[in-house]
């Protein structure tokens, strides 16, 4: 199986104050990831105190996924998703 690996310039905003955290990843050149693509971000993690915010250019490899990674992480997101709910049908209530 062969994969499509290229490289492509990245925006990387993090916001770490009282209201929110969090981090965004803007692709340049109109990119757009699909489900199963992977995406590697290079350069040094990123640290952010707490009270600031953020936002750097960095180099990113994108690496696409073929069509049968695209039906296996379908098929497999179905069922990691019943997990996230639980269900009960019985009479007694919680205390």
């Amino acid at each position: 199986m062969k994969q499509r690996r290229f490289t492509a310039p990245c925006t990387i905003s993090v916001h770490h104050t009282m209201e929110t955290l969090e981090a965004h990843l803007d692709l340049g050149d109109g990119i757009e990831p699909t489900i199963g693509d992977k995406i590697l971000v290079h350069g040094a993690p990123v640290q952010v105190p707490f009270g600031e915010s953020i936002t750097i250019q960095r180099e990113a490899t994108i690496i696409r996924a073929n069509h049968l990674q695209k039906l296996w992480i379908k098929f497999k997101s179905f069922f990691e998703l019943t997990e996230l709910y639980e269900v009960s049908f019985s009479s007694g209530r919680l205390s």
